[in-house]
């Protein structure tokens, strides 16, 4: 049997961070190797699996580069400011990098890409696998509905989320507007209030919900004359992105450098 992979989990009292540490126990390939936390967060020095009535042996720690040191590959779903800082130790120790993190600015997204090419990253705004298959699907639909149909985009999430849209609504209009010819950035419209005047076609709408505990829903609308269409996915629980981000973090094992994303980990690039 081959040997677990070692993987730390970054922000790992978070809701995500939790969540991973519950589907790496059950997954005899992984291994939790580490556990991070930022200086001053109330769960350092805890075992790790300590919310679940399990003892990990793993401490939560704030030393980035003790807990890099010992792991193959660090998942990263935490803020953006701190996912840059654990990629520069992650280049100085050679372990691949998954980020889920959400919110970046342009330009954090080109160091992203600048960090590429000094270590193996996948970077997606969504993990899960039905996500990434709909944005294959968003893509044909934008193409043959391209003309008399109007793209709208609904996203829906729990109270506690900071960023808005969430990135995966985000990457679904870039999807939709990459595949007639578009730049999301010229044609996106984040919202609608007074007297607006008519729609225009080339425009693509953006309409967000937060509240209660909903994981994570997205459809993105076509609207014609005379019909709908509309692709949705809805998450019931956020095991389904540990599960993406996990196989994101085998699949950089023996990668060169690199700037990869979910359709590369599906094999639909």
């Amino acid at each position: 049997m081959a040997k677990p992979l070692n993987i730390c989990i970054a922000g790992a009292s978070g809701r995500m961070g939790k969540i991973l540490i519950e589907v790496l126990r059950a997954d005899p390939a992984s291994h939790l190797s580490a556990a991070l936390e930022v200086e001053g967060n109330p769960s350092l020095g805890l075992d790790a699996g300590a919310y679940l009535g399990w003892s990990s042996g793993i401490k939560i720690t704030s030393n980035i580069q003790a807990a890099l040191a010992q792991s193959d590959v660090l998942i990263d779903f935490t803020r953006p400011i701190g996912t840059l800082k654990h990629l520069a130790v992650c280049a100085e120790t050679d372990c691949t990098t998954v980020i889920g993190t959400t919110g970046f600015s342009d330009e954090e997204k080109q160091a992203l890409r600048a960090w590429g090419k000094k270590v193996p990253i996948v970077f997606a705004p969504n993990f899960s696998v039905g996500v990434n298959l709909a944005l294959d699907l968003i893509a044909k639909a934008a193409k043959v509905l391209e003309h008399g149909y109007d793209i709208e985009i609904i996203e829906a999430h729990h109270r506690h989320k900071i960023d808005a849209p969430s990135g995966t609504a985000l990457r679904m209009g870039e999807v939709a507007a990459e595949a007639v010819g578009r730049n999301l950035a010229d044609c996106a419209v984040f919202g609608r209030e007074g007297v607006t005047g008519e729609r225009d076609p080339s425009t693509i709408g953006f309409a967000t919900v937060r509240g209660g505990d909903v994981v994570g829903d997205h459809t993105v609308l076509f609207a014609g004359e005379g019909e709908r269409l509309e692709i949705t996915h809805k998450a019931s629980s956020r095991a389904t992105f540990a599960r993406g981000a996990i196989r994101a973090a085998h699949f950089l094992q023996g990668r060169q450098a690199g700037f990869y994303d979910m359709r590369d980990v599906l094999g639909l690039a």
